[in-house]
This record gives structure tokens, C-alpha cells and sequence, in this order.
């Protein structure tokens, strides 16, 4: 572990590895601390079915121009949304089909999984930038810099940017000299993108529901699901369903697998009450994206709140991640903008700098 660089980036999900990008292709000596043992944070897909199926983030807009040039540039490949076909309403009386699909609009999936994104991005960075197994304990400022402490020792720099959820920030990092009360106030009640939810993916032999004219797409009011989607891959390999389970109290555990597959049953057929895979992931559980009291961060009016895009310690701790984007907030694309911001917040600094 390198004890100093001209910049740090604390985290290794899309906005940490957009900021990186940035600073990297300007000539700037980047260190990039990620507490996990892979990259892409909220991006997470797992194998199955020879294949990759997201446990994170799932879809782009043809309306986001940074991602969509981000995966063009890369190459990855890509495959449309399932729209054809009808979909379901649950509520405690019945299954409705409806003509059509109101739930789903057009989006883009990669076919690869969403973690492949930031894969590609991360290998596109000069070897040995990103250090993972790396939590991030304390922040200082120190002379002509930031210090972050690491379990591989202390890391200076002279410019910090922050690139994890602000309440996250708050509850895992001990900053000194400590942030202003509004500060405080601000990051310690925004709302983690999907922090607060479960989801779940059950992965089929083949599709079924295509053949009985259903788009894979519904909405209950019941639960424990309360929206269900196509998950497959291109040409309906491999086939999966998922949907997200908000949980039913602060503090309730995931729903069982028997209840989830009870409702996809009730829902889609006896077929599919029998995955080959389930998949169930509390994001409330994941150390490095939720906080403890995740469940009770509700003031989503925080998202992109102007206090992020003014960095702090003389100029030298920046703020990125998708929370804090203007525009897009808890998309990839936020992600991405809360990136750029970052490191051209860092590149104006060093410009206006003497010397």
C-alpha cells in the first residue's frame, strides 16, 4: 500500500471508479480504498444458469447519456428490457391480468450483469490503483493534505473524495477535525439507494410465462413482494424473475424462501413455485453500503442536496456517490455525474492552487 498519492477515492462502486477515471486520464497519481473484496458496490451479480443475474442494480435509460457512452465505449454487451405481454395486479381479493404491460417501460440491461460495468472500468485503471479489503476508519487533515487511516496503515493525500452513501460515511468514519452540524444533519437523514430493501431473483428452466402471453411484470399489494419483473437474458436465457421485498417492519427479517415462492406461484403458475435457483439479498445487511438505522432514513428531499457539491477542509474532501447527484440520484447514471463532479472539483482546486 503506497503512503501517499495526489488523490485519494474513498470507495470502488461507479461514482468512486468514475471520479478515479477522470483523475487517472488527467495525469493525477489515484489510490482508490475499497472496504469489500471485489468492485461495484450496489452493482453486484452473481453466476447462474451460465450466465450473470444482478442482485443490484439492473436497468439504464436510453435518457442517460453518461452510461449509455460509458457501455458503447466499453463494448459490453446489452439486450432490451422484456416488455411483450400482459401484466398482473395482486391485491387480497385476487390476481388480475391487465391488457398490457403499464409496469415495465423500454430500459437497457447488460447482458453480461451490471457488475461487469464496473469490472470493465476498474481494468481500465493503471495496475494497482484500486486497494480492496481496505475499510476506511478515520479522516484528518494534515498538512497540505487529508490522511486516511486503513488497516494497512495511514494513506496521505492532498485531495479526499468520499464516494460512499453520506449516512454510511457518518456512521463507519471518524472525521477530524469533525463536520459542521449541518452537515451532520444533512448526510446522517439521506436515505441509502436501496439500502432499505430485499431482493430476489428466481432463476427457471425456460420462461414460461412468455408462453402464457405474460410479461414476467407485477405489482402486489399483498406481498411479500410488492413488484415482480423479467430478469432473463437475451432470448429469454436464462430465465428469471425478480422483484423487491420492502420489509414489512424496521428490523423484520427477509422474507422466507416459501413465502416468496408461494406468491411467485400464486402470481405466474404452479411452475413457478419450483426455481432452479432463489436468490434472496437483504441490502440492509451489507456492511459497506447500509448503516444500522438504515430502515428509518426517509428524507429522500436530501438526495443531491447542494452541501455535496461544495467540498469541505479547505477545498480538499469532496463528495460523490449517487445520493448526491443533482440529477438521477440512486441511478447509475447519478452515480456516474456524482464521479465526474468530484474529480473536476478536484482538477479546479489544483488549478486555482499556488505553485
Amino acid at each position: 500500500m503506497p503512503s501517499t498519492a495526489e488523490v485519494l477515492v474513498v470507495g470502488a462502486g461507479i461514482s468512486g471508479l468514475a471520479a478515479a477515471r477522470g483523475l487517472v486520464a488527467s495525469g493525477l497519481d489515484t489510490v482508490v480504498l475499497e472496504a469489500r473484496d471485489r468492485v461495484g458496490g450496489r452493482l453486484l451479480s452473481v453466476p447462474s444458469g451460465g450466465a450473470a443475474l444482478d442482485l443490484g442494480a439492473t436497468w439504464f435509460w436510453a435518457n442517460e447519456p453518461r452510461v449509455c457512452a460509458l457501455v458503447a465505449e466499453l463494448g459490453l454487451p446489452t439486450h432490451p428490457q422484456y416488455l411483450a405481454g400482459d401484466a398482473l395486479y395482486q391485491d387480497a381479493r385476487s390476481v388480475q391480468r391487465l391488457a398490457g404491460n403499464p409496469i415495465d417501460v423500454p430500459a437497457g440491461r447488460l447482458s453480461t450483469g451490471m457488475q461487469a460495468l464496473a469490472e470493465a472500468m476498474a481494468d481500465r485503471l493503471p495496475t494497482g490503483t484500486i486497494r480492496l479489503e481496505q475499510p476506511v476508519s478515520g479522516l484528518r487533515t494534515v498538512e497540505d493534505g487529508v490522511e486516511a487511516e486503513v488497516p494497512a496503515g495511514a494513506v496521505r493525500a492532498g485531495h479526499l473524495i468520499l464516494a460512499v452513501p453520506p449516512a454510511l460515511a457518518l456512521s463507519d468514519i471518524a472525521f477530524e477535525p469533525g463536520l459542521s452540524t449541518e452537515l451532520i444533519e444533512i448526510a446522517s437523514t439521506t436515505p441509502v439507494w436501496m439500502g432499505g430493501m430485499t431482493k430476489v431473483v428466481a432463476r427457471y428452466s425456460r420462461p414460461f410465462w412468455r408462453e402464457r402471453g405474460l410479461a414476467g411484470a407485477a405489482v402486489s399489494h399483498t406481498g411479500p413482494l410488492r413488484e415482480v419483473h423479467d430478469m432473463s437474458g437475451p432470448d429469454g436465457s436464462p430465465a428469471a424473475l425478480f422483484g423487491f421485498a420492502p420489509p414489512d417492519r424496521i428490523g423484520a427479517p427477509p422474507p422466507e424462501p416459501g413465502r416468496l415462492v408461494q406468491q411467485l406461484a400464486t402470481l405466474f403458475g404452479s411452475e413457478a413455485a419450483e426455481p432452479e435457483e432463489l436468490f434472496v439479498h437483504d441490502w440492509r445487511r451489507e456492511r459497506h453500503t447500509s448503516p444500522p438505522d438504515v430502515e428509518g432514513l426517509s428524507s429522500f428531499h436530501a438526495f443531491g442536496h447542494p452541501a455535496y457539491a461544495r467540498p469541505i477542509w479547505d477545498g480538499r474532501l469532496h463528495w460523490a456517490g449517487t445520493e448526491t447527484a443533482r440529477e438521477y440520484a440512486g441511478h447509475v447514471e447519478g452515480a456516474l455525474s456524482s464521479g465526474a463532479r468530484a474529480a473536476s472539483a478536484v482538477l479546479s482546486n489544483l488549478r486555482r492552487s499556488p505553485g
